[in-house]
C-alpha cells in the first residue's frame, strides 16, 4: 500500500493533507503526524496576547475532523527520519514507511541565542505559540494595572516581522482607548535596517508609511539592533552601522517586553544528512522537492529561503500564509504528476502577502514575486485590512472543520486592495 506522510498540522500541513486526501486514490493512505492533537491558527496570536481572542477561538481538536475525512493521524510527533529507507519513527515508538514525505513542521524558536530571552526561562514575552500568547496576555494585564515602558521587536536572525508590527500597533491602539497611553512609552527594537523592511527590502512605500504611523502614534524605534541580553527589567542593545560596527549602545528599561526570536529547524529533521542547511531548514528545488531525496517535499516556515539581501544585523526572509498555500498546492500537483508517471510541472508563486492588523485599521504588504524586480510592489493601509485578517481567520478555521482544500489565491486580496496582478501565478487553475 502506498502512503504519504505529512509532518506538521499548521497552515501548510493541514492544507496539504486535506488536498492529498481529496485527490489521491482511497487506497493511497494519507498520514498526518503532529506534536499534539490540536490545530493552532497562529496568525491570531497577537489578538490572544491582547485579549481580543481566547484560546478556544483559535485552537481546534483535529481528531474528529481527521477521522471524518479519512486522514490517518498520529499526534505524538516525529523523533527520527530514515530518508534512505523511507521510514519515519514517532514518539510512541511507531515506525511508518512512506512513498512520499511532506515536511510542514514549522520552526523551533531559538530563544537560547540571546541571554534572558523568552517567556519560559527568560524575561520577555512571545506570540509565536498560543501558550506564549496567553502568557503575554497576563503580562499585558499587569501592565494595565502598573503602566510603564514597553519594548516590542524582533531579534537578530528573525524572519517574521509582521506579527511584531501587528502587536505593537494594536497594543498602542488599546492603550489609547483605555486612556493610559501617556503612561506607557513604547520603543520598537528591530534587526531590520529600517522600519518597514519586513525582511523583503521594503515593499512599495512601506518605509515611509510605517515611519509615519510610528510618528503619529508616538512610538520610538531602533533599527539595526542586535540584542545582547535581557534581565528582569532592562534590555541591552547594540545598534550597528553599515560596516557592522557598534554605533550606539542602549540600555532600555521595560515593564513589559515582547520580542520575536530567530527560527531554526526541528532537530529530527535537521539531523537527516543532506536534507537541510546549517540552521536546520529544508533545502528544496523549484518544485518544493528535496534535491537529494526525490520522495521528500517541504512547505512553509521549515523551508530554506535565503535572505533577500545582506544587512548589518542578520534578518531572514518571511514565509507568509499565502506563500505557504502556494507551496502546498504545488506539492500536491507534483505528487499527482509523479503518481501518473508524468514529469513535475507546478512551481509555487512564492508571492509575499502580509496582512498586519493595527486594532482600528491595518496594513497590507504585497510583493509579487517576493524577490525584486517585482510585478507588484505595494503597501496600503485601511480598515479593509483589519476586516480581511478577520475573514482569513474565519476561512481557515472553516477549512479545517469542513475538510476543504480550496486555496486562497492572492488575486482575491489584490482585488480587494484595488491592485492588479500583472502576471498570473503558476498555481492558478
Amino acid at each position: 500500500m502506498k502512503r504519504t506522510i505529512v509532518i506538521g498540522a499548521g497552515l501548510g500541513g493541514i492544507s496539504v493533507a486535506y488536498e492529498l486526501r481529496q485527490k489521491l486514490p482511497a487506497q493511497h493512505e494519507v498520514l498526518l503526524i503532529n506534536e499534539s492533537h490540536e490545530f493552532h491558527f497562529i496568525p491570531s496570536n497577537p489578538w490572544v496576547a491582547l485579549g481580543e481572542r481566547v484560546r478556544e477561538q483559535v485552537v481546534l481538536d483535529l481528531t474528529p475532523y481527521l477521522d471524518k475525512f479519512k486522514v490517518s493521524f498520529n499526534p505524538t510527533g516525529v523523533t527520527h527520519i530514515d530518508a534512505t529507507n523511507k521510514q519515519v519513527t514517532t514518539s510512541d515508538g511507531q515506525q511508518y514507511e512512506y512513498t512520499y514525505l511532506v515536511i510542514c513542521s514549522g520552526p523551533k524558536l531559538a530563544f537560547e541565542a540571546v541571554e534572558g530571552a523568552g517567556p519560559d526561562s527568560g524575561f520577555t514575552q512571545s506570540i509565536c505559540t498560543v501558550s506564549h500568547a496567553e502568557k503575554a496576555f497576563q503580562a499585558y494585564q499587569n501592565l494595565l494595572k502598573q503602566p510603564g515602558p514597553v519594548l516590542v521587536g524582533a531579534m537578530q536572525g528573525a524572519s517574521c516581522f509582521g506579527p511584531a508590527y501587528e502587536y505593537v500597533l494594536t497594543l498602542e491602539s488599546q492603550l489609547r482607548k483605555r486612556k493610559i497611553r501617556d503612561q506607557v512609552p513604547i520603543t520598537f527594537v528591530t534587526s531590520e535596517p529600517y522600519i518597514g523592511h519586513m525582511g523583503l527590502g521594503g515593499v512599495g512605500d512601506s518605509k515611509a508609511l510605517m515611519e509615519h504611523e510610528f510618528r503619529e502614534r508616538g512610538i520610538k524605534w531602533i533599527c539595526n539592533a542586535q540584542v545582547e541580553k535581557f534581565d528582569n527589567d532592562h534590555a541591552y542593545i547594540q545598534e550597528l552601522n553599515r560596516k557592522k560596527e557598534v554605533d550606539f549602545e542602549h540600555t532600555l528599561p521595560f515593564s513589559m517586553a515582547m520580542f520575536l526570536p530567530a527560527f531554526k529547524g526541528s532537530a529530527a529533521i535537521a539531523e537527516v544528512p543532506q536534507l537541510c542547511n546549517p540552521k536546520g531548514f529544508v533545502l528544496t528545488d523549484e518544485y518544493q522537492r528535496s534535491p537529494n531525496y526525490p520522495e521528500i517535499f517541504a512547505a512553509g516556515v521549515c523551508v530554506a529561503i535565503p535572505p533577500l539581501e545582506e544587512t548589518p544585523v542578520p534578518v531572514g526572509a518571511p514565509k507568509t500564509g499565502f506563500m505557504i498555500e502556494s507551496m502546498t498546492t504545488a506539492i500536491v500537483e507534483n505528487i499527482l504528476s509523479l503518481e501518473q508517471g508524468e514529469a513535475m510541472h507546478t512551481k509555487p508563486s512564492l508571492n509575499a502577502l502580509c496582512l498586519a492588523d493595527m486594532g482600528d485599521k491595518g496594513a497590507a504588504f504585497v510583493a509579487l514575486p517576493q524577490n525584486p524586480p517585482r510585478n507588484t510592489n505595494w503597501t496600503g493601509m485601511g480598515q479593509w485590512v483589519h476586516l480581511a485578517k478577520i475573514a482569513f481567520e474565519k476561512y481557515f478555521l472553516y477549512k479545517v472543520k469542513k475538510g476543504t482544500s480550496e486555496p486562497i489565491y492572492e488575486k482575491y486580496l489584490l482585488k480587494a486592495a484595488g491592485v492588479e496582478r500583472t502576471k498570473p501565478s503558476s498555481v492558478d487553475h
